[in-house]
Formats: structure tokens, sequence, C-alpha cells
């Protein structure tokens, strides 16, 4: 069998579907198929999903996609998975248990709390307030929406025989995984980043000082053993787990029994992995790379900037050395590329957000109306450009003069650490006209390139060089996003080849790299950044405009969002002395 006759699968669990992707050994993509998975929202802080229906979703997907390619199951050479990192629960038997306390946790469906939950605000408070030297590595805050703060809500709610039954408390990369091969074998990417794990050369593993002084020492007592089987290992990204596919997972999937699964990784960072590497071909950029991998992962590495952008955004770089940051989780050694250090930065609510402002509007159905066949989005678009010409405006920018959105209405994960700071908006007025809405969707589109601004310059203030911006996600198909973005940003933009597959790419590359067909990347201590630079497939790069009116207009926007931001503090002072 040719190197031609090798494929890789990828398996992506986003907030809402599931995707399943084949590419080929140049990366390309072969087949894509997209199934909805359920969210349960019973409140506004609530969101909770089941295991079950994800893996009945992931199941579909990928009997679709092998349908669809007509490629034969033998030459399915690897698979790879991400998803979002929300904790899963499952009993001592390995079967759902409920999370869902509206039930009082007898409806065993709902058996994940999702990243997007944010019930557990006061456990992170509290943990927070202990300063232990474990949250250096989350940014000094850790994050309601992480695995510990969940964990602790759950032992404190939960009935005593409910909390005692639970045998697993997995983030769902790693469930994937052990549902796929049936080991218990964890990833660096979920324990490091989401349940307060120190790896190898940066600590011993579980601190026990720590998770006695937060209300967890049970979980000492029991040697970690719900959150990681001692004997089965923690894995970095794209290392064979287990035996490969189970008889059973293999029979759902309509695979082969044995075929490699590479340890998984959460959705940001397969995100990361598809486009990080990725440069425009025949360029003399990734000439100079593929000429010396090693040199340009410290170059490239601290210059480059992932963002995932669906409905929120996830910003990833690394680094050689470790680089503090305050408000920034990690810095994350091996939690992707093996010995580099991670940042990871984000936007708890992007594209969530932007549908909010739009779905909430008066005039959204006199819109969709007009708007006939088109995307509202693309329509939202063509009215702003008209908008420009009917009022004899040089820049769609300055439509939006003197209307200002702060963009944190579910709370601020980065720079800021801080969950209960709320959106606001200024320049409003009791218009109700499409015009109207436009104007509110495109000023959200501005605040989100501007916390942006925000989180890169203070990740280039402690020591990181970003000036190149590496997108993915749903966010990309908006040509006015990605150019604001740019603008705002002033780094240039290197957009996927594929902007519906980039993530799910990124879950193949794991694929390609646990294979073992590309020997240099499963002997090399760069082993998945060579895949990431040789497979990686770059589309068109989009620079900031030369006109010095938007640079000047931008400075202001960016001046009045940093305001906006400090005038809420200020507010909330008066009102709490």
């Amino acid at each position: 069998m040719s190197n031609e006759e090798h494929y890789f699968i990828g398996i992506d669990v986003g907030t809402g579907s599931v995707r399943a992707a084949i590419i080929d050994m140049k990366g390309r993509l072969v087949s894509l198929d997209v199934q909805a998975i359920t969210t349960y929202n019973p409140k506004h802080n609530i969101y909770e999903q089941s295991s079950t229906n994800i893996w009945d979703s992931i199941a579909l997907c990928v009997r679709n996609i092998m349908k669809q390619s007509h490629i034969e199951a033998k030459k399915i050479k690897g698979i790879g998975f991400d998803a979002t990192c929300s904790l899963v629960v499952l009993d001592k038997q390995g079967a759902p248990q409920s999370v869902d306390e509206l039930s009082n946790y007898t409806n065993n469906q709902f058996n994940i709390i999702l990243w997007a939950d944010h019930r557990a605000v006061d456990q992170a408070n509290r943990i927070n307030a202990t300063h232990h030297p474990v949250l250096r590595y989350v940014g000094n805050t850790i994050s309601p929406e992480m695995e510990i703060p969940k964990t602790l809500w759950l032992k404190e709610n939960l009935p005593a025989e409910k909390w005692n039954s639970i045998g697993y408390l997995m983030d769902l990369p790693d469930f994937l995984t052990f549902r796929a091969t049936g080991s218990q074998a964890r990833s660096t990417c979920s324990l490091t980043c989401k349940c307060s794990y120190l790896p190898r050369h940066v600590g011993q593993g579980w601190d026990s000082t720590f998770f006695n002084e937060i209300g967890l020492g049970c979980l000492v007592e029991e040697g970690f053993s719900r959150l990681s089987h001692a004997g089965a290992g923690v894995l970095e990204a794209g290392d064979p787990v287990g035996s490969g596919l189970t008889e059973e997972a293999a029979a759902e999937l309509g695979l082969l029994p044995g075929t490699p699964v590479g340890s998984a990784i959460i959705d940001a960072y397969a995100g990361a992995i598809a486009t990080l590497g990725a440069t425009p071909a025949h360029t003399k950029e990734r000439d100079d790379m593929l000429g010396s991998l090693q040199e340009s992962l410290k170059t490239q590495g601290p210059s480059r900037l992932a963002i995932i952008c669906g409905t929120s955004s996830c910003h990833i770089t690394m680094s050689p050395e470790s680089i503090f940051v305050p408000g920034v989780w990690g810095p994350y050694r091996s939690v992707m590329v093996s010995n580099m250090w991670h940042a990871e930065g984000g936007q708890s609510s992007t594209g969530q957000l932007i549908d909010f402002i739009v779905n909430t509007h008066p005039a959204l159905e006199e819109a969709k109306a007009k708007a006939g066949h088109q995307n509202i989005y693309s329509f939202l678009a063509d009215h702003l450009t008209t908008l420009q010409t009917q009022r004899g405006l040089r820049h769609v920018e300055d439509l939006t003069r003197h209307l200002h959105i702060y963009p944190d209405y579910h709370g601020n994960r980065s720079p800021l650490a801080d969950p209960s700071l709320r959106g606001t908006m200024v320049g409003i007025s009791l218009d109700e006209s499409i015009d109207d809405l436009a104007l509110k969707y495109l000023a959200t589109l501005q605040a989100i390139a501007c916390q942006t601004r925000h989180i890169i310059e203070t990740l280039n203030k402690e020591g990181y060089t970003i000036d190149t911006l590496c997108m993915s996600g749903g966010l990309c198909k908006s040509s006015l996003f990605v150019q604001i973005l740019v603008n705002m940003t002033q780094c240039r933009i290197i957009m996927p080849e594929s902007v519906e597959g980039a993530v799910v790419i990124g879950a193949a590359f794991l694929g390609a790299k646990v294979s073992g067909l590309f020997s240099s990347s499963s002997s090399s201590e760069n082993g998945l950044w060579d895949i990431m630079v040789r497979l990686g497939r770059a589309g068109s790069t989009v620079l900031p405009r030369e006109d010095e009116e938007i640079k000047e207009m931008n400075r202001r926007r960016y001046k009045v969002f940093l305001a906006m931001l400090e005038d809420q503090k200020k507010y909330r002072n008066i009102m709490n002395e």
C-alpha cells in the first residue's frame, strides 16, 4: 500500500456539534461530516450535556465520512480526538452519572458539566483566595470553567451517596479516548490545563497540599484515582493510547479493531495544531521553517498566536521558556508541542455574544425577511456597506464612532480573569430599525477585536513577540470581522485553507502522529511541530490597511474600550462603598 493510500481521522467535539474528518498524507481534507449535539440549559449559568449523545453523534459522523469517501477501513492509519474542556462524570462501572440538580441528580442522561457552565463561581473564588503556588500556572486565577472548581461544587452539592458513587471524573477529551480504547490513560493537555496537574519538569503531578487546602482532601486520600488511574499513565498529544480501538468501539465507528488512537487534546489546542505551523506554500518563510524545525519552533512559537473563534474564542501561543502572564492561563509545559511552554488566553463569549446581540434585537425578523436565503450576518455586512455609502463615509468603522460595546457579557477570561465583569453599551437610542441592528452588530465585532488587542498587548508586555494571528473557527467566515481584527491589532492574519475543518483537521494531525508513518515525528521531540508545518495548509494572508485614518480611529476606539472597563470597576466600587 503506497503512502497515497494512507489516511487519518480527526474527531472534534465542539460546544454545539460533533465533526469528523478524513485527511490524507498531505493534510488535505478528504471528507467531513457534522452532527448536532444536545445542550441542556435550564438556567443562565447551567449548561449540561450527555456523553451518550456525544458518542452516538461521533459514531454517526465517522460512519458517514467513511461512506462518503469510499475509503476502506484498513487504510485508516490513526485517529485523533479533541473536545471542549467539559467535565464528564461516570459511576464506578463507567456508566453516566447525573450532574443535573433540577432532577435531584436522578437524570443520568445529563452527566457532563459543559465548559461554559458557571455554577462553580463561588468555589473558584474560594480556591483563588488560598493563593496556593499551583495557581501560578493559571495566571494566579483559576476559572469556574475549569474542572477542579466544578469537582468541588459536586462534592459540596451532591448527596453524600451520589458523590461517593462517582468512579471517574474526566475531561471530555480523555473520556473520548477512554470510550474508544478502554484505556484509562489521561492526556497531559487535559490534566495540566484544566485539572491543576503539574506535569514532568514542573512538579510531581498532583499537589496534595493544594487539594487538602481547597477542600478536596478526599481525592488525596483516594490517591486521585477518580482523576487519573495510577497505572494508566499520562500521555502527550498524539501518543498511543492503549491498544487502539476496542472491538466494541470499532464496530460502532465502522473501523478496524486496533486502529491506533492518539492521546487527545482540548479543542482549542486542536485548532492551534492545525494553524500555528501553517504558512503559505512556495514562500521563503515556509521553506525556512521546514529547513530548520528546531529554530523555527523557537522563533515562530512566541510570535504566532492561534485564535480559535467559535462560541467562545481561545488564544494559544508558545515559547521555549516559561513566561508567566497575569490573567492568562499557563504557562503549561508540553500540553501540545513537547517541551514547549504554552499560554492560553480567551474570551468566554464571542460567537455567542454576536448571536445574543443580533437575536435579541427588535428588527431581527424584519432583517431575516429582507435577507431571504442570505445568511443574516452576510446581510448585515452588506447593509453596513450600504449605510457607509449613503452617509458618505470613507470607512465602515466610522459608522459606530459614538457607539461602543464592552463585551464581557459572560465574564472576563483574559487578561483580567474576572468572571464577575459584565457587558456595557454606550451610545444607544430608541432606534429599533435594521440600521440600528447592523450598527450594533458592527460595534460587537469591534469590541471583540479590542479585547483581542488587550490580550495580545498583555502577552507581549511579558515577553511574547506576537505579530501573526493564525485563525480558525466560525468567525473566520466573516471577512468584515477578519479585516476589523487585523486593523485593530496591527497583526497579519494567516487564514486556514479549510475554515470549516481547521479544528477537526488538527485532531486528525494527532492521528497522523500516532500512526508512526512520519518517522521523524515519532522519534523527535519536535515530532508534532514537524507535522504541523508539513501538513498545515494555509489559505489567504490578510494584512492591516496602511491608512492613518483607520489607525487613528482604532486608537481612539481602543482607548474608549479601556475606559469602559475602568468605568465599570469604578461604578462597582461606588455601589459597594
